[in-house]
């Protein structure tokens, strides 16, 4: 499970997202590359295929929190924030029902 070649797809797909959920905060930009290269470079000597495994699975789930979770926000005065939210985290509004349908 942890092949190089899937540790390296990991990785890309660490720095794509975050490119896409920081973009235009060249401080966030930064800080999240220092950390995904620090990480990576911190186990780069791990031969256990177990531990290898789970650290894919906690980097996986890194970049999934990150693509599902993250919005940015915009400090427009002294106490007020604009949030700028991306296409992928826009998501339809589902109107709640008071009366739910049965099934049948």
């Amino acid at each position: 499970m942890g092949s190089r070649a899937e540790v390296l797809k990991l990785f890309r797909a660490l720095h794509r997202t975050r490119q896409q959920v920081f973009k235009n905060d060249a401080r966030a930009l930064e800080a999240a590359r220092q950390k995904i290269n620090e990480e990576f470079r911190n186990h780069q000597d791990e031969i256990s295929s177990e531990r290898i495994a789970e650290l894919m699975k906690i980097g996986s789930d890194v970049e999934f929190l990150l693509r599902t979770s993250v919005i940015q926000g915009l400090h427009t005065g002294s106490d007020s924030l604009m949030l700028i939210p991306r296409k992928d985290l826009l998501l339809d509004n589902v109107p709640y029902c008071d009366n739910p349908t049965r099934k049948l």
